[in-house]
């Protein structure tokens, strides 16, 4: 459980689209799509509608890009619930849950971690697990996942060693990244949803049977509460690069690095900030983009960065496309491929309170796979994570 998303719509960009920028409009005028005119054009998934920058929808404009034929455009829709009734997590004890964060195992498999768990479906009742694991094959995302294994083998376990209770809540994760042999997994610890009184990293090398928490740690207030919850990429170059907010929902994101083979040595991870008039490496962290950020997930997709994650202020799943982890964030290629809705009014692009967006590690650009959460937080069901696909360049 990762808190609460409003079921009141903010002005909200129209579901699916992407704000094309000045290079991409110029790219279109030179014959490689169709004409843009304006910065501010938007246009919505494969082939809709599209919005002006003030949010009114103008004349159809079709894609930006002519499709190659082994990768079509997907157009924005939902695949499958991954947990919950019927689903291939129950037999793994698995009912209740979010998140869902993949991530490519070292032996190949995905791993997929949840945060709260419960055996019932919904909010409560026995099995209070956080976090659990689930694994599946790869490749096979359009006929939607199937779990195929768990840690802890046929009933998934707690994968970090603590209890419950009024000292530290739940323990959640926030994403994972394999490097070599190893595994390694952000978590906060939580006093209360939302009261973060640490972030630390476990690591595994055991494919995630088993996790060690490595005692590398950050204090909910460090960075001005802004390392609570995080994402990281490898960037090629012998670094991971991290963006992290605070768990409140109401704050932007911060960058650093680390050389790779120094995850755990917490004076290594280097800022990225702005001072006497320039962006550097080692000045003070300061916000590449303010917002209201929920959950991150910041992934290298073929030759691209994407960073997709849950936008409590514009209520949907927001997707920026760039170059490189310094690349100027207001200026990145924009898609707002699901929206929130209210209950009882969803459909492939509408969710109510919906939260999380992570990529999965299978993903192309023109078939981008997200996994989404949703929480009925009046009913405590439906309380799952589901299957989305999009397509985004």
């Amino acid at each position: 459980m990762t808190g609460v998303a409003s079921t009141d719509a903010t002005d909200a960009v129209t579901t699916g689209a992407v704000t094309t920028t000045a290079s991409a409009a110029s790219a279109a005028s030179a014959g490689e799509g169709p004409t843009v005119t304006t910065d501010d054009v938007t246009t919505q998934g494969a082939a809709a509608s599209s919005t002006g920058g003030n949010g009114e929808t103008s004349a159809d404009t079709g894609t930006t890009a002519v499709d190659p034929p082994d990768d079509p455009l997907a157009m924005t829709r939902k695949i499958r619930d991954l947990t919950g009734p019927g689903t291939s997590a129950k037999q793994w004890g698995v009912g209740g849950t979010d998140l869902g964060i993949p991530v490519r195992q070292p032996d190949g498999q995905i791993a997929y971690i949840f945060g709260d768990t419960f055996e019932n479906d919904g909010v409560g009742g026995p099995g209070w697990r956080s976090p659990v694991l689930l694994r599946s094959e790869p490749g096979g995302l359009e006929a939607g996942i199937e779990f195929t294994g768990a840690a802890g083998g046929a009933y998934a376990k707690q994968i970090l060693d603590y209890e419950h209770n009024e000292i530290h809540s739940t323990w959640l994760p926030t994403d994972a990244i394999t490097i070599g042999d190893r595994m390694y997994l952000h978590y906060m610890v939580n006093k209360g949803l939302g009261n973060v009184i640490w972030s630390e990293i476990a690591y595994s090398d055991d494919n995630g049977e088993s996790w060690v928490s490595s005692g590398t740690s950050w204090a909910g207030d460090e960075n001005f509460s802004l390392r609570q919850l995080w994402t990281w990429e490898r960037g090629g170059d012998g670094y991971v690069y991290t963006l992290s907010t605070s768990f409140t929902r109401d704050r932007g994101i911060i960058l650093h690095r680390v050389p790779e083979g120094e995850l755990l040595e917490k004076a290594a991870y280097e800022p990225w900030g702005f001072a006497d008039g320039a962006w550097a490496w080692g000045k003070p962290a300061t916000e590449v983009l303010t917002g209201k950020f929920g959950e991150l997930c910041l992934r290298r997709v073929e030759d691209k960065w994407v960073l997709a994650w849950f936008n409590a202020g514009d209520y949907d799943i927001t997707i920026k496309v760039f170059d490189s982890p310094t690349s100027n964030l207001y200026r990145a290629t924009t898609y707002k491929p699901i929206k929130g809705g209210a209950w009882g009014f969803e459909d492939d692009t509408t969710v109510a309170q919906l939260y999380g967006g992570y990529i999965h590690p299978d993903s192309t650009l023109h078939n981008l796979h997200l996994i989404v959460s949703q929480w009925n937080t009046e009913t405590n069901w439906p309380y799952r994570a589901m299957q989305f696909v999009t397509g985004v360049e």
